[in-house]
């Protein structure tokens, strides 16, 4: 008994550590970016003005470059995913579904910086000489496909991310739709429904909330993503419509520049961007868990 109990305060003190950490890094992020809040007020994230020269600082082209190139991410990502997901919990054979699943995981495990090359070296000069032009000629009188095609912008940053998301949102709605209960299945297939409606009715609308918390994991992922969004997004603190522009995230500014950060406001103002960038991962990631979770928790017993 006397083990037990030291065991159970040593794993209760594991856990506590993690909600330390947590809560230093968001105290240390919301000390260090007081100087900006106090010069620049609640208006620090609607400001677009980046100038470290004249000591202007705003977090606007920041977040929407981090936003925009996240939204597109999912924009593509998203039904590649669920497709993989679909395939290989209702229809893959044994044999190709392990290696289906080995190559998505294959996909999480490349560092992000072989993301950044691929994308400078082939994604790049393909989007400038081929899809860019393309697009522009079909839609141009779309704003988001006019200007002049770089390559290196918004698109490139989008299609990078969504590549490196795909593994999680495929995982982790494969393990959602695996969870549904086998008569759930049964009964759809009984009533007489096709694969495709046994799927779309039984399946899918059964885990379709662990879908959208696997779904909002990937986003925040992209949220966070920094090394191959920098190699590929162009680093331009401006707003544009346009998806050939070249933009920046929040994630790409600290990485740019915090070690040319020379004075207390400037370096202050990228602790702002940090802790916006912060909390908004971790609201994102505590309401796609608790969706992903819920799901499990009502699932009476799926597939193995």
């Amino acid at each position: 008994m006397k083990l037990d109990r030291v065991f159970e305060h040593v794993t209760r003190g594991f856990a506590a550590s993690l909600v330390v950490v947590v809560v230093l890094i968001g105290f240390m992020l919301f000390k260090e970016s007081l100087p900006a809040m106090r010069t620049f007020g609640w208006q620090f994230p609607a400001t677009q003005v980046w100038d470290p020269v004249a000591d202007l600082f705003g977090g606007l082209p920041f977040i929407y470059g981090t936003l925009v190139s996240s939204c597109l991410a999912l924009i593509i990502a998203v039904p590649l995913s669920l497709g993989i997901a679909i395939f290989l919990s209702e229809l893959a054979p044994p044999l190709l579904k392990n290696i289906v699943s080995f190559l998505t995981e294959i996909l999480a495990a490349i560092p992000s910086v072989i993301y950044g090359l691929w994308g400078i070296f082939y994604l790049a000069p393909w989007l400038r000489t081929t899809v860019e032009p393309l697009l522009a000629k079909s839609f141009g009188f779309l704003p988001f496909f006019q200007g002049p095609p770089y390559g290196i912008g918004m698109l490139a940053a989008g299609m990078v991310l969504a590549i490196m998301i795909i593994p999680i949102i495929a995982s982790i709605s494969r393990d959602v739709l695996q969870a549904v209960p086998e008569p759930q299945r049964e009964a759809a297939l009984a009533l007489g429904a096709t694969r495709w409606e046994t799927t779309r009715v039984a399946v899918l609308s059964y885990g379709r909330h662990g879908i959208v918390g696997a779904i909002f994991l990937g986003l925040g992922r992209a949220l966070g993503e920094t090394m191959a969004v920098t190699m590929v997004i162009g680093n331009r603190p401006a707003i544009s419509a346009s998806l050939f522009a070249p933009a920046h995230t929040m994630a790409s500014v600290i990485a740019n520049e915090f070690s040319e950060a020379t004075g207390e406001l400037y370096t202050s103002a990228l602790f702002g961007i940090g802790l916006v960038l912060f909390s908004l991962t971790l609201f994102l990631n505590a309401g796609a868990r608790w969706l992903v979770r819920s799901t499990m928790r009502g699932a009476g017993g799926g597939r193995e």
